[in-house]
């Protein structure tokens, strides 16, 4: 039994340091699952959660990170190959006959269908080594393209705008402590307060120096930070951030304020892009963001007075990013950064806020559907000679690429789409956009594997559940948002039954007759990884587990023989000329989220308690505590105009689907405008409502600008017993 470990907290990007000992009432394994109307006393939680020092959180944890610990010995543990029977329902089967079920179902699929048939998912929290080995098993052992992840939900408009500004997406293109020293911080759709707490106190200097500004429709918690002289809080209306980047950008060129010299030895497009700003007045915006134009300007000056003074960045976050123009929306931040000349600079700068917690590193090898590890293009013929040489094949045996998220979803049970699905690290009936369709998809699947520490909304819906270790039963690494790779650390031993996915793998491909190797040992996959990133974008080849363990601090590019890249840029950008690339950007017809009747925009987001599809929040009895159910915040004239009063219940629809939960009124939200939490499932589940129209350049969804109607509810909800499941029934069936 290991003896405790410092590791790394399983939830955001932060990964904030920990340190886990064993406590007194550590013991017994978990029994089998309860029944889904029982509800027992949980285990005392195996091991103690202490904060250790470290950059980005100095020993400071958030109330997901202390409570972490509880989930490892609960009593919802699946700890063996579950089997759903003919009655729907799961019976525990072994590992062996899981084993050859899996290979049976995979021939099968591919000799009626054709390779492809077969389709994997993956997910941003797997580590480093898994996510790797995850894109190699899916083309190798399984012969399929069809491989992509939950991170195309999360980072990918950010990704693709950091790739064609900059030649290479590293979130973080700086220490998160160098923002410690910044007077001006302009915070573009992300709610760090909640998300991650442990980062507010990199806010700090800009809030002492007034310059914190902050761009959400809500008046978050992070928005709230602006008032008492902390900033600005600019509340534009949803859907509309790119035109009023461009209306800040407006302001820099035409008030002369562009750092001319920056722009002239750094860049290219900038004629281009200054055309672009010329309809863009802060007059104008005003009248498409209702952001007053006073503030518009003021928000551009400030910038420049930080660039030329304390240090300016911008920062931006999924908010901006989670739209049909979420890419362009972030080329206009990149856009405007560059005009500033804060990129490469000593004490400014441009980043995105990673959110899952190995979200970098798991879009770096392989999981994703176009690309090979090191970040490498999989229609390169460069990259795929290089990862066939690596992996001992030949290069003609790697198949092409394959389908983005959403759209490998709605292939599920197509004539030609994917029939026999494996998911890694995701929960997609409840993270996914029009959550009803993608429902329907699982069920017409001819075979589903889910693998899971619980039984999660999409675990259900499997044909076989596969018991896998949690984060402090695995050894490995993972890349936080800073491009640091860090240490996973091995605290205790999973219970019996429980395999890692790695393992998994491994025994899978020698089943399958895979060529190339795959190893269950996570330090023996790191060096192949190693190998494979080297030369590419994301290159990790000079590092190995040895400097990890000695604390030493490993940002990527890390090439052999270098003391690796804490901040990017400084000596140019990753294209070939060296320069950043400007591309001009406006908003789409398609991407005007403007309501006229009585609809109206929600939005989506995160609760400081819960963490994405909420399957382990949900089970911490003291999150669940504090926040146990969804909640639509809504405007109290919005409420009182549909005879809406605070706590009751309120019906949301679409021809999407339909949501219903309890109403709490707020004047943090426009009147137009409406928020739920997409932490919890069945009736409460905000993507029911959202639509799978995508980015046409990332394929990221529309999460945070859907249509909708809210009314008050005629029906209310009989509390159930099973975590997070609520039964709705119509009053008059009640009584």
């Amino acid at each position: 039994m290991p003896n405790g470990a410092d590791t790394h907290c399983p939830y955001c990007a932060l990964q904030c340091a920990m340190t886990l000992t064993p406590t007194a009432t550590d013991s017994a394994a978990p029994g089998p699952a309860p029944a889904p109307t029982a509800e027992p006393a949980q285990p005392a939680a195996p091991l103690e959660v202490s904060g250790r020092d470290f950059p980005t959180n100095r020993g400071g944890l958030c109330r997901k990170g202390w409570t972490s610990a509880s989930l490892l010995h609960h009593n919802g543990r699946v700890t063996e190959p579950l089997l759903k029977g003919s009655d729907g329902v799961h019976q525990p089967i072994s590992w062996d006959q899981a084993l050859m079920l899996i290979a049976a179902a995979v021939k099968d699929t591919q000799k009626q269908h054709g390779n492809d048939a077969v389709g994997v998912f993956g997910g941003g929290g797997l580590t480093n080594e898994k996510a790797y080995l995850l894109g190699k098993f899916a083309r190798l052992a399984l012969r399929t393209s069809r491989i992509d992840y939950n991170g195309r939900f999360c980072m990918s408009s950010a990704a693709a705008a950091g790739n064609r500004a900059f030649g290479v997406d590293r979130g973080l293109p700086f220490p998160v402590t160098d923002l410690d020293t910044a007077s001006v911080i302009l915070m573009l759709g992300s709610n760090v307060a909640e998300t991650m707490p442990p980062f507010v106190p990199h806010l700090q200097g800009a809030r002492d120096a007034g310059g914190l500004i902050v761009v959400d429709p809500r008046r978050s918690a992070t928005a709230a930070l602006t008032s008492d002289g902390g900033g600005l809080h600019l509340q534009p209306t949803p859907g509309t951030d790119l035109a009023l980047l461009l209306g800040i950008s407006h302001v820099v060129v035409h008030e002369g304020l562009v750092d001319a010299e920056f722009i002239a030895a750094k860049t290219t497009g900038y004629a281009a892009v200054v055309r672009s700003l010329n309809a863009f007045w802060p007059e104008r915006v005003q009248t498409i963001t209702g952001v007053p134009a006073n503030l518009i300007r003021e928000t551009a000056r400030r910038l420049v007075h930080g660039a030329r003074t304390g240090g300016s960045y911008i920062l931006s976050g999924r908010g901006v990013e989670q739209h049909v123009d979420g890419t362009d929306t972030a080329t206009a931040a990149i856009n405007l950064s560059l005009l500033l000349g804060l990129p490469g600079s000593a004490r400014s700068g441009y980043g995105t806020l990673t959110g899952q917690g190995n979200g970098q590193g798991g879009r770096e090898h392989g999981q994703k559907s176009d690309q090979l590890p090191g970040y490498r293009k999989i229609t390169d013929p460069a990259a795929r000679a290089h990862i066939a040489q690596v992996w001992g094949i030949d290069e003609s045996l790697i198949p092409g690429p394959g389908l983005p998220a959403v759209e490998l979803l709605k292939s599920l049970g197509k004539p030609d789409g994917v029939r026999c699905l494996f998911v890694h690290g995701a929960n997609v009936v409840v993270s996914a956009p029009d959550t009803n369709a993608v429902t329907a998809g699982l069920r017409a699947l001819d075979f589903l594997v889910v693998c899971d520490f619980f039984m999660s909304e999409t675990a259900a819906e499997a044909d076989l559940v596969l018991p896998v270790t949690q984060w402090a039963e695995e050894e490995g690494t993972l890349t936080n948002l800073e491009g640091r790779v860090i240490r996973r650390r091995k605290a205790l031993n999973p219970p019996p039954g429980v395999r890692s996915e790695l393992w998994l793998m491994a025994r899978l491909a020698e089943i399958l007759e895979a060529p190339s190797t795959f190893s269950d040992d996570p330090e023996t996959v790191f060096e192949e990884l190693r190998l494979a990133s080297a030369g590419g974008l994301a290159d990790y080849s000079g590092i190995d587990y040895a400097m990890l363990d000695r604390g030493e601090a490993a940002y990527w590019p890390f090439p052999v023989g270098s003391a690796g890249t804490p901040r990017l840029f400084g000596d140019g950008f990753a294209h070939a000329d060296g320069r950043a690339v400007m591309v001009p950007v406006t908003p789409s017809r398609r991407a005007d989220r403007s309501f006229a009747d009585e609809s109206l925009a929600l939005a989506t987001g995160r609760l400081l308690e819960h963490y994405q599809s909420g399957s382990q929040t949900r089970r911490v009895e003291a999150l669940m505590a504090s926040q146990p159910q969804a909640r639509l915040l809504i405007h109290p004239g919005t409420a009182a105009s549909r005879g809406i009063a605070d706590g009751e219940y309120a019906t949301v629809t679409n021809e999407r689907g339909e949501v219903l939960c309890r109403a709490e009124l707020s004047n943090s939200v426009r009147p137009d405008t409406v928020f739920l939490p997409f932490h919890f499932p069945g009736q409460e589940n905000a993507n029911r409502l959202t639509e799978a129209a995508t980015d046409p350049i990332s394929g990221m969804p529309e999460f945070k600008t859907s249509r909708v109607w809210v009314k008050k509810a005629a029906a209310t909800p009989v509390a159930a017993t099973a975590v997070g499941v609520r039964m709705l029934v119509n009053v008059k069936e009640a009584l």
